[in-house]
């Protein structure tokens, strides 16, 4: 009978093994939700087991909290497991993929100083063909006198402006550079927005300068109207994100067309991309019954940022939360495990006070990543109120056998002090703990003798453990600091090539420049000064067609068949490809590698054509939103993608998926 009952238990060990097996391998496999439910069915199978043998309820109850502790920790470890595979993945491609970076940071300096030579360019030179050509015709002096110092002006400005498209700054407009155009080109215009974020107010700039070009080009002679003002109820449907909008609008009555074959076929689509691409909307036409045409763009103007908080089943926290439970269970689960019931749940009062300091003693687990110093100094507190209790006489079992048995909690934290204190702070942990634990040893009662005397021994011996895991920590803060710093020179490095390929594209531009639309504008200039209007026109017109081959030639210059780098930077790159369109809200500031790569598989796994997508920068992650997919296999595998990386995967009230990518903690990421 008795070699069956060994039997029994062997097989019941063996079952356990087992079921935490099953319980690590859907941490590492599976999301955060499906697996913590299989964790929690087999810890009440365990339990069950004893209920059905007739086990007393205290042994069913101790066996629930032991199972449930240990399937915690287990869990937890094999979450880490998951997020330590998917960031070392994250690194390889993003190690794999930078070798890319300085080729498209040049291709998208090229893009930006295309799309700035259209605005510039194709402003001021059409404004000097359509007055050249108008006093031509009219020829009249007066006129003619006109047009020449606009020429010379204009020209001035566009050499101006040109030369400064090849050089290091580039300042966003703002308001006031907008209130100078329209005052420049004599419009009615109104103004009733007073802030605005750069990219905004940059976008309006551009919204009104090509609109006034083009009305110039299309409209000679007509009313033209500019208003930025805030947006009415018909806009606020396309607010995301806590987005508040103002609208551009420009309206003209419509005109004759001042010279043929002025345009570059580019100005309206570049508007909608860089409307789109700053979160607002646009569309332009026929405006009136008339052949009046309108201009409208929707954009935002205050962002508000989402508040994020930390999911009690991710990073960090995880682990956190499951060395609470592992102490709860020793501390009470252990002791249920009886035939009959323990002492100290004999009575309502000693089990009241017992469970109390067990939760006390144990919960400050949970801030042990957050706020270290606090935890320990709430875990002595109550082991302090331990010793008192047990002075009194209200607690079995003593506060001596308590720290003999859970001081790996009083341990575990003076680790994580290590980690994230200073040395000069952290250094009392290590000294409370041995004082402390001392203190509780002393009150034993195998202890002979003056009981003052064998507190100073017993915190002196405890001291030396206390003062190891605390350099243990250190180190391992120290570890972290050189991989951190390592990565940071990697970034610096990384950072610099990519300016200097944009750096010498800006060369390449200002050598096109030079012999193009730039030629064109000083020798606009040199004929105004002569007095030569018809030359004028001719050099401008002449400008206007090498800016439109210029532009020509860099479209056809696109390298399609290059791979992209995995970063936040190449998901621009890729809406290019995929005809989508990009729009980055808040700080750019550097991600870790890891982060980088999963905010770019993200956005590649909702990118779709004419889809617009939002990456907002957070201060505790980054935000990647759009358009729900479609495919039910493609939100699984954004939500596997969130889940490996630590993140979250929600709906927002318009349909559209929002996924969250934290920052892994620096001294738990690796």
């Amino acid at each position: 009978m008795n070699g069956f009952a060994g039997h029994v238990w062997v097989l019941a060990l063996v079952a356990a093994v087992c079921a935490l097996i099953a319980v690590h391998l859907l941490a590492v496999r599976r999301t955060a939700g499906s697996s913590l439910t299989g964790a929690v069915v087999l810890t009440l199978a365990v339990a069950a087991i004893p209920a059905l043998r007739g086990e007393p309820p205290h042994y069913v109850t101790g066996v629930a909290l032991t199972a449930g502790g240990v399937a915690a920790v287990v869990w937890a470890k094999g979450r880490s497991r998951r997020h330590r595979s998917a960031r070392r993945s994250a690194r390889a491609d993003y190690e794999a993929g930078t070798a890319a970076v300085p080729l498209f940071a040049a291709l998208a300096e090229r893009d930006r100083l295309a799309a700035e030579l259209h605005d510039v360019a194709a402003h001021r030179l059409t404004g000097i063909v359509v007055a050249a050509g108008a006093a031509l015709r009219l020829a009249d002096r007066e006129r003619t006198g006109d047009a020449l110092r606009h020429a010379d002006e204009a020209g001035r400005e566009a050499v101006r402006e040109l030369e400064r498209l090849t050089g290091l700054d580039a300042t966003a407009a703002g308001f006031a550079e907008v209130d100078a155009l329209a005052a420049a080109h004599l419009v009615d215009y109104r103004r009733t927005v007073g802030k605005a974020p750069a990219g905004s107010t940059e976008a309006a700039y551009r919204v009104v300068r090509e609109a006034l070009t083009n009305a110039a080009r299309y409209a000679e002679g007509a009313a033209v109207r500019v208003r930025i003002e805030p947006a009415d109820d018909q806009d606020k449907p396309v607010q995301a994100g806590g987005d508040h909008l103002f609208v551009v609008t420009v309206t003209d009555d419509g005109g004759t067309t001042a010279e043929p074959g002025l345009g570059t076929g580019r100005g309206l689509a570049g508007l909608a991309t860089t409307v789109t691409a700053a979160g607002g909307t646009f569309r332009a036409g026929p405006h009136g019954e008339g052949a009046g045409w309108s201009v409208r763009a929707s954009l935002p103007a205050a962002t508000v940022l989402p508040l994020r908080r930390w999911p009690l089943w991710r990073g960090t926290a995880a682990l956190d939360y499951a060395l609470v439970a592992l102490a709860i269970a020793l501390s009470l689960g252990a002791s249920l495990l009886s035939a009959d019931v323990p002492a100290p749940f004999g009575t309502v009062l000693p089990a009241l006070v017992t469970v109390v300091l067990s939760g006390l003693h144990a919960v400050p687990l949970a801030w042990r990543s957050r706020a270290p110093g606090r935890a320990l100094a709430a875990v002595l507190s109550a082991l302090l109120l331990w010793w008192a209790c047990d002075r009194a006489g209200w607690t079995q079992p003593p506060v001596s056998d308590i720290f003999l048995v859970y001081g790996w909690v009083e341990l575990t934290l003076v680790h994580s002090v290590g980690v994230r204190l200073p040395w000069r702070r952290g250094l009392c942990a290590p000294l409370a703990v041995a004082a402390v634990g001392g203190l509780a040893l002393a009150s034993g009662s195998g202890i002979t003798g003056g009981r003052t005397a064998a507190w100073a021994v017993l915190a002196g011996v405890l001291a030396l453990p206390a003062l190891a895991v605390w350099s243990w920590g250190r180190r391992t803060a120290r570890r972290h600091e050189r991989l951190r710093a390592a990565d940071t020179r990697r970034r610096v490095l990384l950072d610099g090539d990519a300016d200097a390929a944009a750096s010498a594209q800006r060369l390449l531009f200002a050598t096109g420049l030079r012999d193009t639309a730039l030629r064109h504008a000083r020798a606009v200039v040199a004929a105004a000064e002569e007095g030569d209007l018809r030359a004028v026109r001719e050099e401008a017109r002449a400008g206007l067609t090498a800016l439109r081959d210029l532009l020509s030639g860099l479209r056809a210059g696109d390298d399609a068949d290059d791979a992209l780098p995995p970063t936040v930077s190449g998901i621009t790159a890729l809406a290019a490809r995929h005809g989508a369109v990009v729009r980055y809200v808040g700080a750019r500031r550097p991600l870790p590698a890891a982060v980088e790569v999963f905010a770019y598989r993200t956005a590649s796994a909702l990118m779709a054509v004419g889809v617009t997508l939002t990456v907002r920068t957070l201060p505790d992650g980054v935000e990647v939103s759009g358009p729900a997919p479609a495919v039910p296999a493609v939100e699984r595998r954004l939500r596997a993608l969130a889940d490996a990386a630590g993140g979250t995967l929600s709906r927002t009230d318009r349909g559209a998926v929002r996924v969250w990518l934290p920052e892994a903690f620096p001294w738990r990421s690796e």
